[in-house]
């Protein structure tokens, strides 16, 4: 495939799950846009390098939490909320269904029920705490912003990757011609999955090979049990689900490294 080529794919991505403007010539397909799902993870770099922009201007003038808080806005505005929406709507999917028929009707409804405000609050809460503590061990370390790049990096990246990689052995199940995922419902190749799982792990590099391999060893385990979840509960994956393990991976993620910056640099939770 050519450089152009890859690129509309790449855009493709960008245009699906941001709201970050892209060429408007670009050749669009059903296939093409599952194809461009080996470039899920590398949107989320692209993200964070963004956020780590806004959060680099945000520290010139406020302090830590305030710049954590602006970056979480900042990216629920490029993203339009994506990932967020599909947590609130697969958190009162399940939660309030009890066949999967009725879980798959309530995941289709617009509106936000508690268990998905619940899980919004629960979600940005921590997300929130996880940053800050970054940001402050960054801060004693001499290294904020190095180490918010690193951290949001990786914790964009990998988390796409992991959600991402549901496609490959998972089936979809909703409805297919109504569905805003259409195009994901798709089987995703072993080629794409290669490059969406390559791109995701790189930034794990800049950490100690010890941290590396728990990090995949947890991410593993949390796909694994995140994938026989939804077989059970809904017998395969929709575009919300995708959403939320996101969200949870990246939670998971950023969990992992704030024990890696503990751990390496001798600062105290």
């Amino acid at each position: 495939m050519s450089l152009k080529q890859e690129l509309n794919l790449f855009y493709l991505a960008l245009s699906f799950f941001t709201r970050i403007p892209v060429p408007k010539t670009l050749d669009y397909s059903d296939e093409l846009l599952n194809r461009a799902s080996r470039y899920f993870s590398l949107v989320g770099a692209v993200l964070a390098v963004l956020l780590t922009l806004v959060y680099l201007v945000a520290t010139q003038f406020f302090s830590p939490a305030v710049a954590v808080l602006l970056v979480m806005l900042a990216s629920l505005l490029l993203t339009g909320a994506f990932h967020e929406d599909g947590l609130a709507d697969m958190a009162d999917g399940i939660g309030g269904g009890y066949t999967i028929e009725k879980r798959l009707e309530i995941m289709k409804d617009s509106r936000v029920g508690t268990y998905g405000v619940v899980t919004l609050v629960a979600v940005f809460a921590l997300k929130f705490t996880l940053l800050l503590e970054i940001a402050e061990a960054g801060i004693q370390a001499g290294q904020e912003i190095g180490t918010m790049f690193m951290v949001l990096v990786t914790g964009n990246a990998l988390s796409r990757a992991v959600a991402g990689s549901l496609i490959y052995d998972m089936p979809y199940v909703t409805d297919i011609d109504a569905s805003k995922s259409k195009p994901l419902a798709e089987q995703q190749s072993s080629q794409d999955l290669s490059l969406l799982l390559l791109i995701g792990l790189l930034p794990l590099m800049w950490f100690s090979v010890e941290t590396l391999i728990i990090c995949c060893l947890v991410l593993v385990l949390f796909r694994w049990g995140f994938k026989a979840w939804l077989m059970a509960r809904l017998g395969g994956f929709t575009g919300d689900c995708l959403g939320a393990g996101q969200q949870i991976a990246e939670l998971l993620i950023y969990l992992l490294l704030l024990a890696n910056i503990f751990s390496s640099s001798g600062v105290s939770p």
